[in-house]
């Protein structure tokens, strides 16, 4: 199944037929895509974030970043006014953002009267054991995409992120009667940063990647892993773009999944 945008407008008469032959041709280069690949960041420590966003510039990556306000290297977290100017820059150059959870809170069991059992890693009662129930769970969804959105100036996705991937049915069902939709990522998609070096090199990690990564798939990276000690990005991040797009592949955010963009544009229209 082939991807993309295809963008008609009337053109003057006058315009000379090779113009637009060319015109027409540049345009399929660049706005096609039959090999998409979905690139999406979770938030982490912002050291390497910088870099990132210049790698991203340079090779034209569009990519999906899922946030939570973090501790970070520099800075009052990930979502605070030290970094806000980031987040606006990544706006600019047409990234999409949603949810991470404002506070990283993992799920770590369905409680039997419907609540859950969870622990955040971040904010006032970072790494305590908290019992959420469904509209708790999601103040903290509504509170990254809120935050997001004043600070971008851009709507952010109707998805979210559970952090580490982890969730139940039952916390998905909760976060969907509230708007948000999951996203993880394809096994092959699972980029490695924040495996231990010293098992998994960044050359074993790359090498991974070019091999197993397919069409379609979810990839997962972070702004910065904290235990790491031999950072991913740049390392891996560059000669992996460049890899995959030698072989063809192109990138888009999760705005144009097929699995996401009907659920999208469903809660636009409300």
């Amino acid at each position: 199944m082939a991807f993309g945008h295809w963008i008609t407008q009337s053109v003057n008469k006058f315009y000379c037929l090779p113009f637009l032959f060319l015109m027409g041709w540049a345009t399929a280069q660049t706005s096609s895509c039959d090999k998409p690949l979905y690139l999406t960041f979770d938030t982490g420590h912002m050291g390497v974030a910088p870099l990132i966003a210049d790698v991203l510039k340079k090779h034209q990556v569009k990519v999906t970043f899922f946030a939570a306000d973090e501790v970070t290297q520099e800075g009052d977290g990930t979502l605070g006014d030290y970094w806000a100017s980031w987040w606006k820059a990544r706006a600019a150059e047409g990234h999409d953002f949603a949810s991470h959870t404002y506070d990283h809170v993992y799920w770590k069991s369905d409680l039997a009267d419907g609540r859950f059992l969870v622990m955040p890693t971040a904010g006032m009662k970072k790494k305590h054991q908290l019992v959420f129930d469904a509209k708790q769970y999601c103040e903290q969804l509504d509170k990254a995409s809120n935050r997001l959105q004043e600070i971008t100036g851009v709507k952010p996705l109707p998805l979210f992120r559970a952090p580490g991937g982890k969730h139940s049915s039952a916390l998905l069902n909760a976060a969907r009667q509230c708007g948000y939709a999951h996203v993880g990522w394809a096994d092959a998609g699972f980029l490695g940063d924040e495996l231990d070096g010293r098992q998994f090199p960044n050359s074993k990690l790359l090498s991974n990647a070019l091999k197993d990564i397919r069409a379609g798939d979810i990839l997962m990276a972070h702004l910065g892993i904290w235990s790491r000690r031999d950072p991913w990005a740049p390392a891996v991040l560059k000669p992996l773009i460049e890899g995959l797009q030698s072989k063809g592949f192109c990138f888009r955010t999760l705005r144009e999944h097929p699995m996401y963009s009907g659920w999208i544009k469903q809660s636009q229209k409300k």
